[in-house]
Formats: structure tokens, C-alpha cells, sequence
């Protein structure tokens, strides 16, 4: 499996769960006690399968290569974060995301 493909499949695991977190806390304060197991249920789910992933690519790509990518985690649940929970992003906060998609650019020619 192409090594971007298999990161981009940590991320998306990672960012989905920590989704479902946040949605658990939701229901939680409704006391949907139901849906705030299977928000859980469904975060370790996510959470276990981009372990799994992230075990799988370590075995190709050195650590120190492979983990500065797991910023994007950072910008696609903030931007999760936003669009799906309307949270409020300031200015400072885009322009830090901007810095980051910088680094992870720069970080990237060595792969």
C-alpha cells in the first residue's frame, strides 16, 4: 500500500475519532447515555484502527518523517471543528494552521 495513502488513513482514523468524541460530549449533556456510548464506542473504534495503521506505516517510514504529518490531524479537525460543530476560529488560529501546512510542506521534500 503506497505509504501517503496508508498515512492519509491515520488521519482520517484520528480525526474521526476525535470527532466522536466531541459528539459524545454532546449527547452526554442531552443524558443520552445511549448515544454518548456509541459516540464513545465508535471514537475507540476510529482511534484503535489509526493505531493499528500508524504501527503498520512506522514500519516503512522512519519516525521522524511520519510524525510531523500527523499535524494535518490538528488542521482537518479544526476545520471538522468548524464546519460541523460551528465552532468559532480566530484569525490567530488560521494563521497558525497556514505556519503548520508550511512545515509540513517543507518537512514533505524529504520523503
Amino acid at each position: 500500500m503506497n505509504h501517503y495513502l496508508l498515512l492519509l488513513f491515520v488521519i482520517f482514523l484520528t480525526c474521526a475519532g476525535q470527532l466522536s468524541q466531541k459528539q459524545a460530549t454532546h449527547s452526554w449533556k442531552e443524558n443520552a447515555k445511549r448515544q454518548t456510548l456509541i459516540w464513545l464506542g465508535l471514537s475507540l473504534i476510529f482511534l484503535a484502527g489509526g493505531m493499528l495503521l500508524w504501527l503498520k506505516l512506522l514500519q516503512y517510514l522512519p519516525l521522524s518523517q511520519a510524525y510531523p504529518f500527523l499535524s494535518i490531524n490538528l488542521i482537518l479537525t479544526t476545520l471538522s471543528g468548524y464546519f460541523f460543530f460551528k465552532e468559532k476560529v480566530t484569525l490567530q488560529h488560521w494563521i497558525g494552521i497556514g505556519i503548520m501546512m508550511v512545515g509540513i510542506l517543507l518537512l514533505g521534500k524529504g520523503i
